[in-house]
């Protein structure tokens, strides 16, 4: 069996409905120069695609 990339693992969570959810990349400093627009997109939740989740649920 391969081994889990541990850096995916510390930036997921699994809901209680079973699926998996993240933060959106790239906002965390530089953010004045940004849109408002962009600013409120970075807030966002993710959802991983369910064929990507099926394949990391089984390893969390």
């Amino acid at each position: 069996m391969p081994k889990t990339n541990k850096s995916i693992l510390k930036r997921i969570k699994l809901t209680p409905g079973g699926k998996l959810i993240r933060r959106r990349a790239g906002h965390n400093h530089f953010n004045a120069k940004a849109s408002r627009r962009s600013q409120r997109r970075g807030r966002a939740i993710v959802e991983f695609p369910a064929s990507f989740a099926r394949n990391l649920a089984s390893r969390m």
